[in-house]
């Protein structure tokens, strides 16, 4: 965690640091939410319930936060959260999350940028929601990842997984495989060491357009 001091990092990790294995589950959607967690080391899934299918929401890194429902009192987990690797986080009550929040400019502006990044994958989600045709989704959540990257023309790679692939399309994994399988066969994009290289930017766009023609028509 860049925000603080290594002695800072950990004095935190001594009293409130909490190791979790690849697998184990860190809260369940519907626990009372009592701390807020930072993330210091492997990566964790954001997963939600939608009647039998559990969907991928975010997949997270190292530096995020999560968990911050329990700055709200008796508010309880909307969603589950996943060890994707073993894991390090520090587990914070809102009191000491608030002093440290308070203590660290720093600290304060990642929250604010995570808020922010949520409601712009909300607004994303929301988006591939009207979509109908699978690759819609995934050819649009490809070109928000370049434009993410900087990326708005020319070329772009993007280092995602299918499981994160999965969550920005709202798919699941074995759709959003088979469909970039369907978007490199037509050339679209190549698969260059796990990440995804779009040699052309402006083409993935106009088969965007494309597509949404072909949902018009059949609508």
């Amino acid at each position: 965690m860049t925000e603080i001091s290594a002695a800072e990092r950990d004095r935190l990790l001594e009293h409130f640091g909490r190791r979790y294995n690849n697998g184990d589950v860190i809260f369940r959607e519907g626990d009372p939410a009592r701390e807020v967690f930072m993330l210091q080391e492997g990566r964790v899934r954001i997963v939600k319930r939608v009647r039998t299918i559990e969907r991928s929401l975010q997949i997270l890194r190292q530096g995020d936060l999560f968990g911050e429902g329990a700055l709200l009192p008796g508010m309880p987990r909307t969603s589950s959260a996943v060890a994707l690797s073993d894991v390090v986080v520090l587990a914070l009550d809102p009191d000491t999350f608030n002093v440290l929040l308070s203590g660290s400019a720093a600290v304060a502006t990642r929250l604010v940028q995570q808020l922010v990044r949520r409601l712009r994958d909300a607004e994303d989600h929301i988006e591939n929601m009207l979509l109908r045709d699978h690759q819609s989704k995934v050819v649009n959540a490809l070109l928000r990842l370049a434009g993410e990257a900087g990326r708005t023309t020319g070329s772009a790679q993007v280092s995602v997984t299918p499981l994160e692939l999965s969550a920005r399309a709202g798919l699941d994994v074995e759709t959003v495989k088979r469909t970039v399988v369907q978007l490199r066969e037509g050339q679209y994009i190549r698969i260059v060491e796990e990440k995804v290289a779009i040699d052309d930017l402006d083409a993935l766009r106009r088969l965007f357009t494309l597509l949404g023609m072909k949902e018009q028509v059949r609508a």
